[in-house]
């Protein structure tokens, strides 16, 4: 198998799903402290636009680093002289609402390639079960060349 720095091309695309749960909105409240009504009191949502209580925007973004990791595994799995990092997400907006109970289906897609800077950017969307876009970002990689790839090659 022939090694290279990056199997990623424009158009490549992988699809994560998950239904998002009480206890998921619990435990990332419980890891980042973050126990705005907004999340964890039903009572005080009852009396907002929107009803019930919503997931974090940044439990979002976690599910968007799910999504990066699945593109970073199908390369791995090519073949690659390098070790993938994530630089960061651009332009992310939270659209809508994500209920509990709400299944989100994440879609990443390359978008750029940067063989010379050795990065990719990515378009992701997050919709909910009835299609509705509920996030958007850009996700950055930069695929760090492996030591032993520099050594081998000298």
């Amino acid at each position: 198998m022939t090694m290279k720095s990056m199997h990623a091309e424009i158009g490549d695309a992988v699809r994560f799903s998950k239904t998002v749960s009480e206890a998921d909105v619990y435990l990332y409240a419980g890891i980042t402290g973050d126990f705005s009504g907004n999340h964890v009191n039903e009572e005080f949502m009852k009396k907002s636009v929107y009803g019930h209580r919503i997931a974090h925007g940044a439990l979002t973004i976690g599910f968007m680093s799910t999504a990066s990791t699945l593109m970073i595994e199908r390369s791995l799995s090519q073949g690659i002289d390098s070790t993938p990092v994530s630089l960061g997400y651009d332009r992310v907006r939270f659209l809508a609402p994500v209920f509990f109970g709400d299944t989100v289906n994440v879609t990443y897609t390359i978008k750029e390639v940067d063989e010379e800077r050795r990065r990719t950017r990515s378009q992701v969307e997050v919709h909910n079960q009835n299609g509705i876009l509920v996030a958007v970002g850009e996700h950055l990689l930069k695929w760090v060349k492996n030591e032993d790839s520099e050594r081998e090659a000298a």
